[in-house]
């Protein structure tokens, strides 16, 4: 293994040196991490380094304000680009900005030393073919007992505990154990043992009976190294007496150590490990024989209860992605419809029109409760994608770390309480749309993952070395200007202009007002039916007084005011003024100043508008440009309203 030691140039552990004995050194500004820089440039979790047997890597997790490697005049960055580096030693490394700007650290690479007498090594296609030679009769029966209790495990933890208490069982001398799987993002092609997961432990109890500890203990990750380099079991004995360079090994008093291969064909699935710790106690090339039969058959149990698990989470997804669409069926009893005959929202159809088959990113811009979610949803039923999911995330729902795991999902062990694999919304609306409502409120630095997985289609779930492509058309929704938001720093200038390819604005309620009666009937048709309560409509003074309201909560706070309205009418009865709520009467003496008027609805509204312009126009003094102020509407508006109601 290659010994890795870190100077820190500057920042408040300027001056420090870390030797480090790792396969993988996490960097950032988060207490968890291996090497924590507290400057508010450097990320949470901004870098990390691999160490393998013959390189070491750095790579960019994504970081807000990226990773520098200095080497002579060179300068490389590291970021939404290129996110890995095989480092040298002696390079230099800049986190959170260039030079001067970021936090700077000094790599030390030492090359790889053996870590002992390696007494036995027993290529794989030997493992399988050695029972013929094991004849002693005790070490037999707790070997057949503990084959019939790996194979009879359904579950990868029960199989790989009992193969860690079998090996426990059959060399006496050992006192510790442990059985590390293949984390399956990790392609089997790399040497590099960070992608080995620990997934039992087992020591030897003051009875000598094998027991779980109470604390993790350390691997020796130099052994494991070896067993996947050379393909073979390995045993290293002896160790304090050789020349070693090990710390793990060292600090752990390990005096004999041996690494067996779990395997099927030619793919390492994991590592057997035992050792003796505390006491001189050297293995022997027969407790490799014994050791080779017993993995021989675990090898067939893991990969079995491996394919097993795989097959119950898969059932598990479709599980969860049928329980999604029967909710969301629930929460949508009809088929998504844009309401309205108003010049304002023909023109929105319009431009949903151009770009419904396209697979440019939409941004809906709009007021609270405009219906931005509708419309995404109806771009997406109109497209051909309609036959896939849609998808819904409310940005402001979750914190930073959960929205992360919501939108792109997690490796199990990724993060406390990740007990499981989770599918991200990205996987599960492959080939649909996913909307993210209030993009504005997303966290600074997971705006790059996504502006990642908007411009590559690939998604890394969190804990996650490997991506994955992913066909998913986003639509986005903000009631912030994202554009004020930029400028302020708190959005990604590059991830606005990526998202904002095909802007489009909902109305207010305000500026489509013709639209008010069609709405109000629509939600009474539902509630009505919803409450099972007959209501048999409105009565014109009633959707006047609706219709001139400014409805600063737009369609959402309309759609309340109906509910509420048809709980408390009487059935049978028409919906009259006096039930809606006082706030919104307060244009009411109008309305009913205009009751005398007789004629079609808009004919009646066209009246009570009339009449409040003539009314502001003489608070005003008939200044119109104020007047136009108090009505919340243009000087030109105010002009087109002027000559369409033939006010003078």
């Amino acid at each position: 293994m290659a010994n890795i030691g870190l100077e820190l140039l500057s920042g408040a552990g300027s001056g420090r040196v870390l030797e480090l004995d790792a396969d993988v050194i996490s960097i950032g500004r988060s207490p968890t991490s291996d090497v924590v820089l507290p400057e508010a440039h450097v990320s949470a979790q901004h870098a990390r380094l691999l160490v393998g047997s013959a390189e070491v890597v750095l790579e960019d997790l994504d970081s807000a304000n990226g990773t520098w490697v200095l080497r002579g005049e060179a300068r490389v960055r590291l970021g939404a680009g290129a996110t890995r580096l095989i480092l040298a030693d002696a390079d230099e490394l800049s986190f959170g900005g260039e030079a001067e700007l970021g936090t700077r650290v000094r790599v030390r690479i030492e090359p790889d030393r053996e870590t002992g007498q390696v007494l036995a090594l027993r290529p794989l296609d030997e493992l399988a073919a050695r029972a013929e030679t094991l004849d002693e009769a005790p070490r037999l029966r707790a070997l057949l007992a503990a084959l019939a209790r790996i194979g009879s495990a359904d579950e990868v933890d029960g199989a790989v505990g009992a193969v860690a208490e079998a090996a426990l069982v059959l060399v006496p001398r050992a006192t510790h154990a442990c059985v590390l799987l293949r984390d399956d993002s990790v392609p089997a092609s790399e040497t590099v043992t960070h992608g080995l997961v620990p997934y039992a432990r087992r020591v030897r109890d003051a009875q000598g009976a094998p027991s779980t500890p109470a604390q993790p203990f350390v691997i020796p990750r130099s052994l494991l190294r070896k067993v996947l380099r050379e393909r073979a079991a390995v045993v290293i004995a002896d160790a304090p007496n050789e020349a070693m360079s090990s710390e793990s090994l060292l600090g752990a008093s390990i005096y004999s150590a041996m690494g067996i291969p779990l395997w099927k064909g030619n793919e390492v699935l994991g590592v057997l490990q035992i050792d003796s710790r505390g006491a001189p106690a050297m293995f022997g090339s027969a407790d490799v024989d014994w050791l080779g039969v017993l993995a021989a058959n675990a090898s067939l149990a893991v990969a079995h209860t491996r394919l097993i698990a795989k097959l119950s989470a898969s059932q598990q997804d479709l599980k969860k992605e049928n329980t999604f669409l029967r909710k969301r069926d629930r929460a949508r009893p009809f088929a998504p419809e844009i309401i309205g005959e108003s010049r304002a929202i023909k023109e929105l159809s319009r431009q949903l029109d151009k770009v419904v088959d396209t697979r440019v990113s939409v941004l809906i811009q709009g007021e609270t409760g405009t219906g931005k979610e509708l419309i995404a949803s109806a771009l997406h039923s109109r497209s051909k994608r309609k036959d896939k999911l849609f998808v819904a995330q409310n940005c402001a729902a979750f914190p930073e770390n959960l929205l992360e795991s919501e939108l792109f999902g997690h490796r199990r062990g990724a993060f406390t309480g990740a007990t499981e694999e989770k599918k991200g919304l990205f996987e599960i609306a492959d080939g649909g749309t996913l909307f993210l409502d209030e993009i504005g409120e997303m966290p600074r630095e997971l705006q790059a993952k996504l502006l990642r997985a908007l411009q590559e289609g690939e998604i890394r779930p969190v804990g996650g070395t490997t991506t994955r492509q992913v066909d998913v058309r986003i639509v986005a929704a903000t009631n912030r200007d994202l554009e004020l938001e930029v400028q302020a720093g708190r959005f990604r200038e590059d991830l606005y202009y990526r998202l904002s390819t095909f802007p489009v604005r909902v109305p207010p309620l305000r500026e489509r007002r013709d639209d008010v009666p069609l709405l109000a009937q629509h939600f009474l048709q539902r509630y009505t039916r919803e409450f099972g309560k007959p209501v048999s409509g409105f009565s014109s003074e009633a959707l006047s007084v609706l219709a001139l309201h400014d409805w600063p909560g737009n369609v959402r706070e309309l759609e309340n005011e109906v509910q509420r309205l048809v709980i408390q009418a009487d059935p049978g009865e028409p919906i009259g003024a006096a039930l809606v709520s006082p706030r919104i009467r307060q244009v009411e003496g109008l309305v009913l100043g205009s009751a005398q008027a007789k004629g079609t609805l808009r004919e009646m509204v066209d009246q009570v508008e009339r009449q409040i312009l003539i009314e502001t126009l003489r608070e005003h003094g008939n200044n119109k440009t104020a007047t136009a102020k108090t009505l919340g509407i243009t000087r030109e508006g105010l002009h087109k309203k002027l000559k369409q109601l033939g006010v003078g």
